[in-house]
């Protein structure tokens, strides 16, 4: 499961964060404070950091210098209350990799920190018992044996994998497929996760009605 770690004071919202991050699929760290981040960054490693820039303790632009003369590469986004071209050059200048105002959509917060992820190359592959995802290459083993899956397939068993044991919302699959563009009505979900099925074994991917779907970690 992909880890992040969320820097942020206000309370509210980074209980906002951390739930909607979490129904993402991503196992996520909240801390309040600048210094209390930089000591946890010492001893855990994460995917993604979404960093306040306004912190008490150790400010977000501090904190980011002081990670990137640490030679970190860590994908860092960071957040702020104000959409200035001053605050954009001050956290680009010191090492972010990207940056969004608070009032941003939780789901363009999501796809940003998931393209993060993939661009710093960190995500590798997937395992979840003999079932194997391949990132570099697009591929999928089940029991060392290559599986035939279009790239659609891919997408939607690549979220599913990295959330094992937890139910998808059908609206993340979609995401997945679609991007931030709904999917409406349509059955292509559902088509991709028959042949899904089909492939991976019916007992490994299983419907939450109502919810969304679920790879289950020990298959019966």
């Amino acid at each position: 499961m992909l880890k992040l770690l969320i820097v942020e004071d206000d309370v509210a919202l980074g209980a906002g964060l951390q739930a909607a991050l979490t129904d993402a699929g991503f196992e996520v760290q909240w801390v309040i404070n600048g210094l209390t981040a930089w000591d946890v960054l010492q001893k855990s490693s994460f995917h993604a950091m979404v960093l306040d820039i306004t912190l008490p303790g150790l400010d977000g632009v501090t904190l980011l210098k002081r990670l990137r003369t640490d030679a970190s590469t860590l994908p860092v986004l960071m957040l702020t209350a104000r959409d200035t071209t001053r605050d954009k050059v001050q956290c680009f200048e010191a090492g972010a990799d990207d940056f969004l105002v608070k009032t941003t959509d939780v789901e363009e917060l999501i796809a940003r920190l998931r393209a993060l992820i993939r661009r710093s190359g960190q995500t590798g592959h997937v395992q979840v018992g003999d079932l194997t995802l391949d990132v570099d290459t697009q591929s999928v083993l089940l029991a060392g044996q290559l599986l035939n899956v279009s790239g659609s397939e891919f997408k939607v068993l690549r979220v599913l994998m990295e959330s094992a044991g937890q139910v998808v919302p059908r609206s993340r699959l979609e995401q997945a497929l679609f991007g931030l563009k709904r999917g409406g009505e349509s059955n292509v979900l559902e088509v991709h996760i028959h042949h899904l099925r089909q492939k991976i074994g019916e007992s490994r991917l299983k419907t939450v009605r109502g919810v969304g779907y679920t790879i289950v970690l020990a298959p019966q």
